[in-house]
């Protein structure tokens, strides 16, 4: 995928793994059950609203917390394209990056995208452009072996082709 284009669903600061997937789920190994259970003790309703293609922004330190993979699983299988934060946990990012969920960090438009607008990425370059407002945001775009990964749908994908190739 080399353009994401959804509409935003905003959430703040240290928005952490507990939080993005509780304990009480994890014992779940479907991804698409998973994802009808993300975020669902910070915000109810998250699961029935969000929509194929739809982009999380936050603020500062999304997916603190613990290392559990199944966080960027749950979001992905929910239909998020996208996640475009300030700041990022590291283990998170690197989880992210390993199921093959695009993460961006970008200060500006982490502080400028609102609730509900219109948002696309293009991964190649790393522009984010607010479609309802028409700023134009500079990410930073992914180096070609972490946009492979994200291609082929995650690392275990990337390396099976790998030794396929």
């Amino acid at each position: 995928m080399k353009i994401a284009k959804g509409i935003v669903h905003r959430y703040g600061d240290n928005v952490d793994t507990d939080v993005i997937i509780p304990a009480r789920y994890l014992n779940i190994t479907d991804p698409k059950e998973l994802g009808r259970y993300c975020l669902v003790d910070i915000d109810p309703d998250f699961a029935k609203r969000v929509k194929e293609g739809d982009i999380i922004v936050a603020a500062k330190n999304f997916g603190c917390g613990s290392s559990r993979e199944h966080a960027p699983l749950a979001i992905k299988a929910a239909g998020v394209s996208v996640i475009i934060a300030e700041t990022f946990a590291r283990i998170f990012y690197r989880n992210a990056i390993n199921i093959g969920l695009p993460i961006i960090e970008c200060p500006a438009a982490a502080t400028a995208i609102k609730e509900g607008e219109l948002v696309e990425v293009d991964f190649a370059s790393g522009s984010i452009k607010n479609l309802t407002t028409g700023e134009v945001f500079a990410g930073q775009p992914f180096p070609a072996f972490m946009q492979g990964i994200i291609d082929a749908g995650g690392l275990v994908e990337y390396a099976k082709k790998g030794k396929e190739g």
